[in-house]
């Protein structure tokens, strides 16, 4: 046992160590973060009770409840049945937390420094617009979207575009992606449904990515049903596992308090119409025969009605938008992972043989039975900022450790600063014709 005498820290002290430690902890609650204390200061004295007021006092007890009104809408978020992690990882595990938060991730092991957590291929791709241009260009792979090399023997074209008076120009890396691609490909296919063709034309001229995401989202769900019953309750799980939060809400409480802009209602009716010609009711007779040759099989009248019923077609748009990864991937284990803007994960893609793919590496050390966190926003922007572009997007205001932290030391004159960057901004968007 040790000799060295114990000692009460100033409150300056105490208040030092407890930022510290909530700053690289933020999920620890008051007890843990009390043991956590003496274990790293263990010559002093210190009551949790005491360690509580400072905690208090310094605004780092997360569980406060929020000051905004209770008519606001959040996103909503349930545990997928049956997911088995273990494919991807045995170092985390889902957790239910609360209504208002939702599922995550905690760490089931300690994880190190800089160590590799998990890697994960995307459940579906919608890339971002250059690669979608290269994959129409076949300069990419229509699967996995790594840039092809065209002299290599070992990339193939899409089977259809040979036996059709249309043409797909997409090509695949090699056998496995083409083999892939079966499961979302022949519905986006214009070689094999050419009623897909005004969907994804509106994709391409508007740039939507969550129309453009569920659209691939909707072809693999509905070619899923054509294999087995097994095959689509699976998938569907997945899908609707998916945080939600549809696009009336977003536009209601969100959109519109944070002068974001985004497609108008008359968008949404025009992308149902093109959605609805491409995967349910085709213009022409020759459309539908193509349609027919693919969905021979009925729908599960549950899964159709959410599908392409109106208000079923903007919650999945709402959901495209809350769980894309920034490059525009749909990843199931990925998408468990809430904010902070002290984050304890990275998001890499570094994979050569397969650009889509997704890697989780830790920032720091992780303990069992810490939340798994990334930032959703650039951790570069300050408090005011960050908080502005998550209320946006439906998260509420942020009041992470670092949120906190900032704010109390946040002066009039930075947020002066700042709404003339916002104005000046808003006005080079509206020399240039930017929506």
């Amino acid at each position: 046992m040790s000799d060295t005498p114990k000692i009460s820290p100033s409150e300056d002290e105490l208040k030092s160590a407890l930022v510290a430690l909530k700053t690289r902890y933020p999920s620890l609650g008051i007890a843990k973060t009390h043991a956590l204390l003496l274990t790293s200061y263990p010559n002093w004295v210190v009551s949790e009770k005491r360690a509580r007021k400072v905690l208090q006092k310094e605004g780092l007890i997360l569980d406060t409840p929020s000051p905004q009104g209770t008519d606001i809408v959040y996103p909503s978020s349930r545990v997928i049945p049956g997911l088995d992690i273990s494919k991807w990882t045995t170092k985390v595990a889902v957790k239910y937390f609360d209504k208002r938060k939702g599922k995550g991730l905690v760490a089931t092991q300690e994880i190190a420094d800089g160590e590799t957590i998990w890697k994960e291929d995307p459940f579906i791709l919608a890339p971002e617009w250059n690669l979608f241009d290269m994959q129409a260009s076949s300069d990419a792979c229509g699967f996995c979207s790594t840039p092809l090399e065209r002299s290599s023997p070992l990339t193939l074209p899409c089977a259809a575009s040979s036996s059709s008076t249309q043409h797909c120009p997409y090509r695949f890396c090699n056998r496995l992606c083409l083999s892939r691609s079966a499961k979302n490909h022949p519905l986006l296919c214009s070689a094999q449904n050419p009623g897909c063709a005004p969907l994804l034309k509106m994709i391409k001229d508007t740039q939507w990515m969550a129309l453009h995401a569920l659209a691939q989202c909707t072809s693999r769900v509905l070619l899923a049903g054509q294999r087995s019953t097994e095959e689509e309750e699976k998938d569907w799980k997945t899908v609707t596992g998916f945080a939600e939060l549809g696009l009336e809400e977003r536009f209601k409480y969100n959109f519109n308090q944070s002068g974001m802009s985004e497609p108008d209602r008359t968008s949404w009716k025009k992308a149902h119409n093109a959605f609805l010609h491409a995967f349910r009711t085709p213009k022409t007779s020759a459309e539908q025969k193509s349609l027919a040759k693919i969905l021979k099989k009925p729908l599960n009248p549950a899964i159709e009605n959410a599908l392409f019923e109106y208000d079923g077609f903007l919650r999945g748009l709402g959901r495209m938008s809350l769980n894309l990864e920034a490059h525009g991937g749909l990843y199931t284990l990925h998408s468990h992972l809430n904010h902070s803007c002290t984050p304890n994960v990275s998001v890499r893609h570094n994979d050569r043989t397969s650009l889509s793919r997704i890697v989780m590496i830790s920032r720091r050390a992780i303990l069992p039975g810490e939340e798994l966190v990334v930032t959703y926003v650039n951790p570069e922007l300050n408090v005011r900022r960050r908080r502005q572009e998550l209320q946006a997007w439906g998260f509420g205001e942020c009041n992470c450790v670092r949120c906190l932290q900032e704010a109390k030391n946040l002066k009039p004159e930075d947020e002066d600063d700042e709404a003339a960057m916002d104005d000046l901004a808003a006005e080079l968007k509206a020399g240039l014709g930017v929506m």
